[in-house]
């Protein structure tokens, strides 16, 4: 391409005219020889930029690939884990509605279903989400999409509701409600039957092996009697049921908006893959 402009550039000079002809205006043919040569300087700068720039924008497109499957494999797990924490609270609340139905009528209650509904209603949650720091790395300048890029910039205060919800209910749970129980009731025999009713042993992380190994434990029961109207007319137990009802609630109702960012984050991410 350079020698073709060589060559325009040779015939605006006139390099076939006579001798005498060409001595003529020699300062001027030499202005334009060197604009000419200025010309080709800058084609040539301006097409060496263009492929440049074509190859680095492949590049980032390239890396942005990268990310978005990464973003896609993370925010499924996320999304894994919320609804893991979703199932294990509603589990406890309607463990609550239900031991409110036994404390309203005493006729339907009976040890092993108490003991069960104790159990259920003992878990805790903690979300614990996996979060990149794409703006403090600089990845995130590599996400062309602008609605995609707000909400993965959104993503750490949108968690951080749920998060502290589940903190008001572990606070309660460990201060308050566990000492009321310890209190009121033998726990040995409680626990034994959580584990082999495997109340807990579901949401364990590894569906495949934590599972078996939880439902599997035995503890044995208590030697001690233990009085379970006592503890279902205790006017204490309601209060403790319906913080636990209520935080969990909330929690969820928190839990649930947070899906939704989920959902619409991996939305967005599938949007941008390009298909292989």
């Amino acid at each position: 391409m350079i020698q073709f402009f060589r060559r325009i550039r040779q015939k605006l000079l006139g390099g076939n005219r006579p001798y005498q002809d060409r001595r003529e205006g020699r300062a001027s043919r030499y202005a334009l020889y060197a604009m000419g040569e200025i010309l080709l300087v800058v084609i040539g700068i301006l097409i060496a930029l263009y492929i440049n720039n074509i190859n680095e924008y492949r590049k980032e497109r390239e890396q942005e690939q990268v990310l978005l499957k990464q973003l896609r494999s993370e925010f499924n797990s996320n999304l894994q884990q919320l609804d893991q924490k979703i199932a294990l609270r509603n589990e406890m609340m309607e463990a609550a509605k239900q031991f409110f139905e036994l404390i309203d009528h005493p006729n339907r209650r009976d040890k092993d279903s108490i003991d069960l509904l104790i159990a259920k209603t003992l878990p805790y949650t903690t979300f614990d989400p996996i979060e990149n720091d794409l703006a403090s790395s600089g990845e995130l300048m590599l996400i062309k999409n602008i609605e995609l890029k707000q909400s993965l910039t959104r993503w750490s205060s949108n968690i951080r509701d749920v998060m502290e919800e589940e903190e008001i209910w572990k606070y309660y749970r460990n201060e308050l409600y566990m000492p009321f129980l310890i209190q009121h009731y033998q726990f040995r025999t409680l626990r034994n039957k959580a584990f082999k009713s495997n109340v807990l042993g579901q949401f364990s992380i590894d569906q495949d092996k934590g599972t078996f190994l939880y439902a599997d434990d035995d503890i044995g029961s208590s030697r001690h009697k233990e009085d379970f109207n006592a503890l279902l007319d205790h006017p204490d137990l309601e209060d403790h049921l319906s913080r636990c009802y209520s935080i969990n609630q909330w929690a969820n109702i928190q839990s649930l908006i947070l899906r939704k960012r989920i959902v619409e984050i991996l939305s967005l991410v599938e949007g941008e893959i390009s298909s292989e």
